[in-house]
């Protein structure tokens, strides 16, 4: 049990963001699944109050009383299937995110997507007449707002790249995220899990602008990257004082190859959208794979 434990922290400690923002849900549906056997067990309802400190409330009224539920909502789900999904998803679009964007973005957008998501959810139960009575007692909670930024983010930045269906069938990343939306659009008509919907929809409206923005040089996520960023420093050891020797021929030299690389991912990028992912030579794709690791 021990050594299952310590590679978990290892895997934590040492993987991507990717490998961070998955181990995270599963942690907290692990965390739940005890919390629900131990109250069947004792007849105790510590799933519930769990729940209902975690998960995001449409009522006005509540959320003020729980404002961290904004961001504690993203994370919980009940159910396998629920978690295994929106997991799938994540992974998925999460690898082509990171091989197009880094990681960094990929944990901003997810989260941000998942506050806007969260924000709409809110909004529509409190707006809509069709909601007056669920609004008091809905609450909402998954990764699915994050998951759809993150699809729809690396949809818009890359619309041609090939995708396999049930391994035989081509289809183009555009179409997945369309038909992800449409499904989306035609669940929210009938009213089973509005507000579900509802959140996906607001994730997938952050994950376009987002990135419909960074395509135009203005990156919306650089800023709460940062504050993540300096969190993040918190917990780090701090390093022991040395004296440091600044070159500056070393910045400039770094300064001009930032830019030659910027140059050289804009010309990749216009020929996938020109062409699709395909058309790349190897040294390309190799590229473009060492780029979105860093």
């Amino acid at each position: 049990m021990s050594g299952i434990r310590e590679e978990i922290r290892t895997s934590f400690k040492q993987g991507d963001a990717l490998t961070r923002l998955i181990l995270v849900n599963l942690a907290v549906f692990v965390v739940f699944l005890l919390l629900r056997i131990i109250g069947f067990l004792f007849q105790i309802q510590l799933a519930d109050i769990f729940t209902q400190w975690t998960a995001l409330p449409s009522n006005l009224g509540t959320l003020a009383t729980r404002p961290w539920t904004l961001f504690t909502y993203m994370f919980l789900h009940e159910g396998f299937l629920h978690i295994l999904f929106n997991m799938l998803w994540l992974y998925f679009g999460g690898r082509l995110f990171m091989e197009y964007m880094g990681g960094r973005r990929l944990l901003s957008t997810y989260i941000l997507g998942g506050l806007a998501g969260g924000i709409l959810y809110i909004i529509a139960y409190n707006l809509f007449p069709s909601f007056s009575e669920a609004v008091v007692i809905s609450n909402n909670r998954g990764a699915s707002a994050g998951v759809m930024a993150i699809v729809i983010g690396v949809a818009t930045y890359a619309p041609r790249y090939p995708v396999k269906i049930f391994f035989t069938l081509n289809a183009q990343l555009w179409m997945i995220a369309a038909a992800a939306l449409l499904m989306d659009l035609i669940y929210l008509g009938d009213g089973n899990n509005a507000g579900g919907h509802i959140a996906h929809l607001g994730g997938a409206l952050f994950g376009y602008l987002s990135v419909s923005q960074l395509k135009n040089g203005k990156d919306w996520t650089e800023g709460f990257s940062k504050f993540m960023d300096n969190i993040a420093n918190w917990f780090k050891p701090k390093p022991k004082m040395k004296t440091v020797y600044t070159n500056t021929s070393k910045k400039a030299n770094y300064r001009e190859k930032q830019v030659h690389n910027q140059q050289r991912m804009d010309e990749i990028l216009d020929k996938i959208s020109r062409s699709g992912y395909e058309s790349l030579s190897k040294e390309e794709k190799d590229y473009l794979f060492k780029i979105g690791k860093d």
